[in-house]
């Protein structure tokens, strides 16, 4: 479990009561589709009524497929609000909202202007991304200008290789290092202790595993990893965490009460940390 640091809102125990709490539904319209197979919502940032930290999921094409995956829209729409809501009960930073106040966040692609009123970006199933020369270009712009990314859910060595390749481009190797984040790092430390980096599970796989299997690719994802790639002046511009899903466990928060206690409560220490990391350095 997850031990505050300094000055939480209140405490480890109190967090966990509130994040179990059962989400509101959610009205459904736009484009992507939700786990229910039913559409779901894709605002576009300057549709937020009132300003503050905005979760922007990044929508790309998919070249390759990945088991359990559905390529950007995975775990969408629910780990995005859920996490924004979370965020705002754990922490004391603002969050974007819409008039009746509820939790906002946003979709954009690498083609819309938007993108660069979105210093934070998350993309799930990354192992499947493919990227034009126009959207190489357009996110190395975004990331050298100041803006960050975040994949997730990625497992095994093909996804990594197909990621690597695609990130690769945009950001050369030759001056932009992926490296491992280590435990002690403070992108890990911002305001809970995480004693160990989790495997988190998609749901799905956990429950045909009888409840116990976390490694989706068996032998193949068996150890998670949280890498990253900084600027020459150590600024956090790509963070992935891979062989782990660590947006199905703020998605799957009301659904699965073992499946919460086991995986949540660190996916919301992971997920916070890494935030209040980058909205302040």
């Amino acid at each position: 479990m997850m031990k505050p640091r300094v000055g939480p809102p209140f405490s480890a125990t109190m967090a966990v009561l509130a994040i179990a709490v059962a989400v509101t539904a959610v009205a459904v319209a736009g484009q992507g589709w939700d786990r229910r197979g039913r559409r779901a919502p894709a605002f576009r940032p300057s549709e937020a009524a009132q300003p503050g930290f905005m979760f922007c999921r990044l929508a790309y094409s998919s070249v390759r497929r990945e088991a359990l995956g559905t390529g950007w829209n995975t775990d969408y729409p629910d780990s995005d609000r859920n996490f924004m809501i979370r965020f705002s009960e754990l922490t004391k930073a603002e969050i974007s909202r819409w008039e009746n106040g509820e939790a906002f966040h946003a979709v954009v692609t690498l083609a819309d202007d938007e993108l660069f009123s979105c210093p934070f970006i998350f993309a799930s199933d990354v192992g499947t991304a493919g990227f034009s020369v126009a959207e190489e270009d357009r996110l190395r712009e975004y990331l050298l200008k100041g803006g960050f990314l975040w994949v997730d859910d990625f497992w095994g060595r093909r996804a990594w290789a197909n990621w690597e390749a695609q990130i690769g481009r945009v950001l050369p190797r030759a001056q932009y290092e992926i490296v491992d984040v280590q435990l002690s790092h403070p992108m890990l430390q911002s305001l809970y202790n995480v004693p160990d980096f989790p495997q988190v599970p998609s749901i799905q796989f956990w429950r045909q595993s009888g409840r116990s299997g976390t490694s989706e690719r068996g032998g193949d994802s068996a150890e998670p990893h949280l890498r990253a790639i900084f600027d020459e002046d150590g600024r956090a511009m790509v963070v992935m965490s891979h062989n782990t899903d660590i947006a199905d466990g703020w998605e799957r928060e009301g659904e699965d009460d073992e499946f919460f206690y086991n995986f949540s409560p660190a996916a919301y220490g992971v997920g916070i940390n890494i935030v209040l990391y980058v909205l302040s350095h």
